[in-house]
């Protein structure tokens, strides 16, 4: 594993900055992306106060320039933005403006669905938690179609949410896959739960062939938030990566 391309620091909700790019050379990688994230729509559930970075990237680029001079591995200044359908012309406004090295892009809510927190769906009937899941999928695919970022962020979210789990169907990961082959936004290998209550890798590892069928390649991330997270998570990547038939693509490749 060559490089972590999605880790958090303390410029959104992650950790100290210098102890991610500890915790990265502790791992092996040669690089890391930092993707902290950023929501430029004051919705509903309020959540641009805290994830403000287009008001800070300029003053978290000066600090990733005076890491730069104390490491040795390849850093990226990088963001993880939530993409909101309606808010698409201001997202692409904002990305030519801060010129970050890359992109992720990741749909953590859509249609008034919250794909972070159980809370919306533990009285949610079967029937509502499958229309939850599916506007999910559109608005993903819908990130592709736009070629905004460079990267697709953990691409079955609704799988870490108990409520949700196992609503997603194996037509949602061939309707992604398919959007995928035909755009340049590569997806990542997300281990964002793989030692928690979700147990793997997103995407689902049983549906990684739908991807490999259409020539889709993948890059490689953590999603870590604490240095002990990438600690751990590396190796993980690591080993499943190993064990699976998928193809990597360096992220250099998208610069």
């Amino acid at each position: 594993m060559r490089t972590d391309v999605h880790a958090h620091t303390t410029y959104s909700d992650g950790s100290d900055l210098s102890a991610m790019i500890e915790a990265a050379e502790a791992a092996g990688v040669d690089g890391l992306g930092l993707t902290d994230h950023c929501i430029l729509t004051a919705d509903a559930f309020g959540r641009h106060e805290t994830y403000d970075l287009d008001e800070t990237y300029e003053r978290r680029r000066e600090h990733i320039d005076r890491a730069r001079e104390t490491t040795d591995l390849t850093l990226y200044d990088a963001a993880e933005l939530s993409y909101v359908p309606e808010d698409s012309d201001r997202i692409a406004e904002f990305l030519t403006t801060a010129d970050f090295d890359y992109t992720i892009g990741s749909v953590h809510f859509a249609s008034g669905y919250d794909y972070t927190s159980d809370t919306q769906y533990v009285d949610s009937s079967d029937g509502v938690r499958r229309e939850a899941v599916e506007c999910y999928y559109d608005a993903v695919v819908e990130l592709v179609e736009t070629e905004l970022f460079d990267v697709l962020g953990h691409l079955d979210l609704p799988e870490r949410l108990e409520t949700l789990r196992g609503h997603t169907r194996p037509s949602d990961y061939d309707r992604v896959a398919a959007a995928l082959s035909d755009s340049r936004t590569v997806p990542e290998l997300n281990a964002g739960r793989v030692n928690g209550s979700l147990g793997r890798l997103h995407p689902n590892p049983a549906m990684l062939s739908t991807f490999a069928d259409r020539g889709v390649d993948f890059v490689l991330g953590t999603d870590s938030h604490r240095p002990d997270e990438l600690r751990r998570r590396v190796p993980t990547l690591r080993d499943r990566v190993a064990q699976s038939q998928i193809d990597l693509l360096c992220i250099d490749a998208l610069l």
